[in-house]
């Protein structure tokens, strides 16, 4: 069994579960190492810009810049006492629709499991409890020196915890784009045309039908070097699109190639 990143308890009124979190996603990141033309591994070192000789890492002090190169400096024990102290308890704060939640206070989730025998009765009694009432509880966790907002639900029996970004964190889409025009409002019948294409490619959530095809072909672009040392890539470099000025045109030549039945349509295969 994979180690687990954080072992605590889930507290909610006066029963506290005790858990262990385990990450339930694995990142299929190709990873490269930087060489040199005869094959040596190309390291980083800190130097320093004034000497150009290399610092020892006990040397290192932080600075935050408070305008063009003035800082203030931090020794790293300084630092340390002002993270936030490492708890072993999700105080459960609040419990709130999930539907309520937007994706976008997402970051990254986690199994949570039964840390021992004991504590399976009152972790499936908090999953069912959750479920039936379609409720996530919502409290904070420290974790890796990090402090996060963080939701719990039930899936398939099973408690899963989310870290999730603080309302501060999110960047407001006023802030980075103009308001659209009023204008740019859509006819009637160019919304109903898109809402067929809509209704056209509605189907049941599946998430294995999606895969990451640029790290598969270059998992297997891996595997041919391996093999022979040499490779030969095709040219298939996708045509540039055309520039589309017609929006019915396009909602027009959608609606028919959404029509089509599925395994009729070209697509990249995995």
């Amino acid at each position: 069994m994979p180690r687990a990143v954080w072992n605590g308890s889930i507290a909610f009124g006066l029963v506290s579960i005790g858990v262990r979190a385990h990450s339930a996603v694995s990142d299929h990141d190709v990873k490269f190492h930087q060489l040199d033309p005869e094959g040596a591994r190309i390291r980083y070192r800190k130097v320093s810009e004034a000497t150009g000789e290399e610092v020892d890492k006990d040397d290192i002090q932080m600075g935050f810049e408070m305008a063009k190169g003035e800082y203030v400096t931090f020794a790293k024990g300084e630092l340390n006492e002002l993270r936030p102290t490492m708890t072993r308890t999700i105080e459960v704060e609040d419990f709130v629709d999930l539907d309520e939640i937007d994706p976008v206070y997402f970051n990254r989730t986690y199994w949570l499991a039964p840390s021992s025998e004991a504590a399976g009765r009152p972790y499936r009694l908090l999953a069912a409890a959750m479920e039936e009432q379609h409720k996530v509880g919502i409290g904070t966790v420290v974790m890796r020196n990090k402090e996060y907002l963080t939701a719990i639900r039930p899936i398939d029996g099973k408690l899963a915890m989310s870290t999730m970004r603080f309302a501060d964190e999110l960047v407001d889409a006023n802030e980075v784009m103009d308001p659209v025009s009023d204008d740019d409002a859509p006819s009637d019948k160019e919304l109903k045309m898109a809402t067929q294409i809509i209704e056209s490619l509605t189907s049941e959530w599946d998430p294995s039908q999606y895969r990451d095809t640029y790290a598969d072909e270059l998992r297997k672009m891996i595997d041919e070097k391996a093999k022979s040392g040499t490779i030969s890539v095709a040219d298939d470099e996708p045509a540039a699109p055309s520039n589309v000025t017609d929006l019915m045109a396009a909602l027009e030549a959608s609606v028919k190639s959404a029509k089509k039945p599925r395994r009729d349509r070209t697509t990249k295969s995995a």
